[in-house]
């Protein structure tokens, strides 16, 4: 089988987050086939602020990069990003597939327990996260939301110093363990860059509770995505929410990049 290509989306920059960069890189290439290769794109301003409005500005970026990774022949496109959003008018616009941190790791979380919760970075998270939560209609599997306080670009500290990454472990146990007292059985950490924080940690878990990484599950989800599009022709429905547009939508959202 021909190589695979995917493009990962991760929404800091490299100015803003070399360090970051630098570590996701390496845990990539530790975790695709031999004969996959992946490269990191950012977004600029990067997602420096917990808040929807920038979600949505991240959210355009994101879909034209994927319509501009389609056209310089990649094979599958990554939102590295956990609120995934733009995921579904990214799927309506290209036909290669597209995979998000979210969706992966929630999705995922259903096969390793019955009740999964998220600890995410902020609080201002936690709306946009159960709004995420139903719009995969997951409501009954993912049953909690808690928070630590970092701003995304805060949150890189953990990679500075051992210090620094211990207090986040230590302030996302704090969190967690009141969801698994509730009865949840996964833990998710909200964001790609907490993920690749406990990437070191193995068998990491609070009392018990598995802590996932969804970052080398999104990558060979997508890996399979392509296989199975080569094997079988397998591809997103385009009856409802993945409709494609005429070209000529695309292209205007395309060359129509400002608002005012």
């Amino acid at each position: 089988m021909a190589p695979i290509r995917i493009c990962y989306q991760s929404y800091v920059d490299y100015e803003n987050g070399a360090t970051y960069w630098d570590h996701l890189r390496q845990h990539l290439a530790a975790v695709v086939d031999a004969d996959t290769h992946v490269e990191v794109i950012g977004i600029t301003p990067f997602d420096s602020y917990a808040h929807p409005l920038v979600e949505f500005r991240c959210a355009r970026e994101m879909i034209a990069h994927a319509i501009t990774a389609e056209r310089e022949g990649y094979d599958a496109f990554i939102v590295g990003h956990f609120q995934d959003a733009g995921l579904y008018e990214a799927r309506s616009a290209v036909d290669i597939p597209v995979l998000a941190l979210g969706e992966a790791s929630m999705l995922y979380s259903c096969q390793l327990g019955q009740q999964s919760g998220i600890v995410t970075i902020n609080p201002r998270f936690i709306p946009w996260f159960h709004h995420q939560i139903g719009k995969y209609g997951l409501r009954e599997r993912v049953t909690g939301v808690h928070a630590m306080t970092f701003e995304p670009g805060q949150i890189l500290d953990g990679f500075s110093s051992d210090e620094n990454f211990q207090e986040v472990k230590r302030l996302f146990a704090e969190q967690a363990r009141p969801l698994v007292a509730q009865g949840v059985d996964v833990l998710i950490p909200g964001g790609g860059i907490p993920m690749l924080l406990f990437a070191r940690e193995h068998n990491h878990n609070v009392d018990g509770a598995p802590i996932i990484n969804g970052i080398p599950i999104v990558v060979k989800m997508a890996e399979m995505a392509v296989k199975l599009r080569r094997l079988t022709g397998l591809h997103v429905s385009r009856t409802s929410d993945y409709a494609r547009p005429p070209p000529e939508v695309i292209e205007e959202f395309m060359t129509h990049p400002k608002g005012l």
